[in-house]
Order: structure tokens, then C-alpha cells, then sequence
């Protein structure tokens, strides 16, 4: 027995509860989506998992941060979804899609056809024995990817306050359970493969300064080496971590966070693959025109940047899926997908923002001595490419956006490190000053025109006063509709 929808969303991650709401705003239907997930809950934000989730006095637990609460928006309770006429096929996994006939079969055995699918299947934390270690299946060896992995790591960390905590890997995940174990109480050790911690974005200089953070608490870090196997106890219960550079690291708790895969086996053979993930195009649309992905599976183009990419971070899920839904709900009204990338996080009391890319010459600014507000550029050939700033201000954060979308002319290095923050906010009060001309001239012309078709040539010289009198009165009125809407967006 199937079933049919016109919209049927493929994962219950971030990107699904983002994208229902969306469907939502546009006018579905009762009973037309369909949302199918192999978890047991209506879609969360991830990032809660690492952070609150695991605080050892009032925890965040869901209702709390069910989508799309992270953007500060509706929260999407099974309730919700609900009232709004929308299936919720929940811990059900797909076992295969027929991407050119339209269905797909659960693992129920259930047949569901539809008209549009979006892929919203994320990702998958690597395991240790897809590196040759095997020891994943230890009581007290964690990942943390999804609810239920939150829920043993809290379980794990009770159970383990003052003992030894080894993290496995310094990009996200290794760096927000490290400050939650510092937290709850636990020695953390940090073993790295790199230089320093998120080497993927980082500088050296950034990542030091968050290190003698981590340091200051009582962190230690192992960089360079890699965990090579365990010791464990009659109970199969992790007792030591070893290393490929001979050190041995007592441990109660292992927390691994060695990066993700795409979950994309069910389209291979079936759409474009490309860098690891599904390729679309700027309306997040696949090789077959009935399918979209979003989020971590998506490979889609860049426009700032001309080149195609593959983006894993809950602000990408998050307005991805936002620009599927309108994509497919109203084709005509929807332009490209002109997406800035962006990331950002927070590690202690620590709040930093990134946006642009991370390529180029580097320079640093601020104040990385008393770790207020510090930041840095990459510039590459010559245009402001990439920004990064700690402790910035909503407004801050929102000027760093704006400059690095404009990609501004750099000509002295030396100039920008000491303007510093200033930089970015001469280059988007310029880019003020334009629009004003901009709004002026058109509201000019338009006022203008429109006085002149009124009066001909003839006519006395006081009525041509009175044209010029309209032209400044509209020059006026023009610039106060400017000034008024600006206002409005600050």
C-alpha cells in the first residue's frame, strides 16, 4: 500500500524543519508534504547538541530546540507540524529512490510517490575504523552527530566527572565538547593531526590565541600524531589511548569528531555527483529537474566566487533550504542562489563569525592580547576576499558580511591592519553614499520627466521655475525615502 504527496523531504536534520517552515510561508496545502526521517523527533538544531545540551545544571533538552528556533523564529513542535497538515514519517529510513520514476520505498516497505523531493539527508560522523582503529563500539568511546549520540556522551560524561577525557580531532566538534568537558568537571587531553586547532580556517596566530585559552583551563594538546589503537579493560571498556607518537593517555571518556561524509549512496548512479556531494544548480535543483538538495549534500555554485562548492555548516542548511522551497513554490519569483559562505561558533565565553573565503594573504587586527575584538583578512589579488572577527557586535558582524560581498580593492596591506575594523566600515558607508546617488538620480529623473511632459516650451519662464522647484522638492523626498528605509534596516 503508498502513499502520494506533491512535496516529500528526504532527512530530519536542520535543513528539513527550515524547509517545511518555508512551505509553510508559501501556501501549502494540507497533506501535500511529507517529511521522512530515521530519527524518532521532529527536526532540531544540531549545534545545541554540543553546547547546552551537554551543560551539567539545567541542560537544553528538547522542546527547546526543535527548528527553527535558531534564527530566532517559530519553534516547530510535532504539534506544529501537525496543524499545519504536514506528515511526519519519523525513524524510518529510505531504502531506495527511483529519482527518474518519482517514489521511493521505506523501510517499512511503504511505496511514497511525489512530485518534488528535496535531499536533506546531511551527514555522517567518520568512524575510527574507517582509518584502520577499531574500538567505536566501547561504552564509553562517543561521537556526536545526532540525538541519540548526545544522549550517551551526557550519559558517559556523569559518569566520568574528574576522570580523563581524550578528544579526537580539533575542528568543530573537538573544540565545543572540549569546553563542555572543561565544564562538567574533566581533564581533557586534545590529540590533533595538524599544526593547531581548526586548521581548515584558522591562522596560527587565531588558533594560538584560543589554545592558551583552553591551555588557561587546563586543556592539554598533542598535535602532530593520531590515535593508533586502545586499551581497554576486561568490560571492553576504553581504559588508554594510544598514539602513533608512542604516547599512551590514560581515559574514562573518548570523545572522536574526525570529520563527516555526505549521505548521498541512495542518488549515486542516479544524479551528478560532484566534490562529495550532490551537484545543483543556483536554485538548488539536481540533474533531475523533480529533485533538490540542500545542506551538507548539496554542491552548488558559488557566485561570488564562479566556482562550484560543497558547504557543511547549519547557516548554509539553514538558507539553502529556504531558497529550495521558494524555488520550487515560485519558480518565477526566485532568482539565483547568491550565497556568502559563512561559519561561526562559540567556545567558552568566545563568539566569532566568518564570512567569505579563507584564501589568500592574511592580515591580522585587533586586540589578540586581551581578547576582546580581534580579526583578520584574506586578501587575494588585490580584493578583500575573506573576513574573520571575534567578539563583534551584531552591527560588526553584519558590516563584515557586507564588506566581504562587495569584495573591496585592497592597495596597502600595512594601511588595512591598522585601520582594522574601520576598513570594512568605510567600504559598506561608501557603498551607502552610492545607493543615495543611485535613488536620487532615479527619483530625479522620474519627477523630472514626468513634470516636463506636463509644460512645453512655450510656456512662461515662472512655469519653469516652478519645474525646478518639483525637481528639488522630489530630490528631497527622494533622499528622505532612502534615509527612512535605511533606518529601518539598522
Amino acid at each position: 500500500m503508498g502513499r502520494a504527496f506533491v512535496y516529500v523531504i528526504v532527512g530530519g536534520g536542520v535543513a528539513a524543519g527550515y524547509a517545511a517552515l518555508e512551505f509553510t510561508r508559501k501556501g501549502v496545502s494540507d497533506g501535500e508534504l511529507c517529511i521522512i526521517s530515521d530519527e524518532p523527533v521532529a527536526p532540531y538544531e544540531r549545534p545545541a547538541l554540543s553546547k547546552g545540551f551537554l551543560l551539567p545544571e539545567d541542560p537544553t533538552r528538547l522542546p527547546s530546540f526543535h527548528t527553527c528556533v535558531g534564527a530566532n523564529d517559530e519553534i516547530l513542535t510535532p504539534k506544529w507540524y501537525k496543524e499545519h497538515g504536514i506528515e511526519l514519517v519519523l525513524g524510518t529510513r529510505v531504502k531506495s529512490v527511483d529519482a527518474r520514476r518519482l517514489t521511493l520505498v521505506t523501510s517499512t516497505g511503504e511505496t511514497i510517490t511525489y512530485n518534488f523531493l528535496i535531499i536533506a539527508t546531511g551527514a555522517r560522523a567518520l568512524k575510527l575504523e574507517e582509518f584502520g582503529v577499531e574500538g567505536s563500539d566501547a561504552e564509553n568511546v562517543c561521537y556526536l552527530r545526532d540525538l541519540s549520540d548526545a544522549d550517551r556522551l551526557a550519559t558517559v560524561i556523569q559518569s566520568s566527572s574528574n576522570g580523563n577525557a581524550v578528544v579526537i580531532g580539533g575542528g568543530y566538534i573537538g573544540m565545543e565538547c572540549a569546553a563542555s568537558l572543561v565544564i562538567n568537571k574533566i581533564n581533557v587531553t586534545m590529540v590533533l593531526a595538524g599544526a593547531h586547532c581548526m586548521a581548515r580556517l584558522f591562522t596560527p596566530k587565531i588558533a594560538t590565541f584560543y589554545e592558551d585559552y583552553y591551555m588557561g583551563k587546563g586543556v592539554k594538546f598533542i598535535k602532530g600524531t593520531v590515535l593508533t589503537s586502545f586499551e581497554f579493560d576486561s568490560d571492553k571498556k576504553v581504559t588508554a589511548v594510544n598514539l602513533k607518537d608512542g604516547n599512551q593517555l590514560p581515559a574514562d571518556l573518548v570523545v572522536v569528531g574526525i570529520g563527516i561524509r555526505p549521505n548521498i549512496s541512495l542518488f549515486e548512479g542516479q544524479l551528478t555527483i560532484e566534490k562529495g556531494g550532490i551537484k545543483v544548480n543556483s536554485q538548488m535543483q539536481s540533474s533531475e529537474s523533480s529533485v533538490y538538495a540542500i545542506g551538507d549534500v548539496a554542491t552548488f555554485p558559488v557566485k561570488l566566487y564562479g566556482e562550484m562548492r560543497r558547504l557543511e555548516h547549519v547557516d548554509f542548511a539553514r538558507k539553502s533550504a529556504r531558497h529550495a522551497v521558494s524555488a520550487i513554490m515560485e519558480p518565477e519569483k526566485t532568482g539565483e542562489f547568491d550565497y556568502l559562505p559563512c561559519f561561526y561558533s562559540r567556545f567558552f565565553a568566545f563568539s566569532w563569525q566568518f564570512y567569505g573565503d579563507h584564501v589568500g594573504e592574511v592580515v591580522h587586527f585587533g586586540e589578540y592580547e586581551d581578547g576582546e575584538v580581534f580579526g583578520a583578512y584574506w586578501v587575494k589579488e588585490g580584493h578583500l576576499v575573506g573576513c574573520f572577527l571575534e567578539g563583534g557586535t551584531k552591527e560588526q558582524y553584519e558590516t563584515i558580511s557586507k564588506a566581504t560581498q562587495l569584495k573591496p580593492a585592497v592597495t596597502d596591506m600595512e594601511e588595512l591592519e591598522r585601520e582594522g575594523l574601520g576598513f570594512t566600515q568605510t567600504v559598506v558607508s561608501q557603498q551607502v553614499v552610492t545607493e543615495v546617488k543611485d535613488v536620487l538620480s532615479s527619483e530625479i529623473v522620474r519627477q523630472t520627466s514626468r513634470v516636463v511632459s506636463l509644460v512645453t516650451v512655450e510656456k512662461p519662464l515662472h512655469v519653469w521655475h516652478a519645474v525646478t522647484g518639483v525637481v528639488v522638492a522630489a530630490s528631497v523626498t527622494a533622499f528622505a525615502f532612502w534615509y527612512g528605509r535605511r533606518r529601518r534596516r539598522w
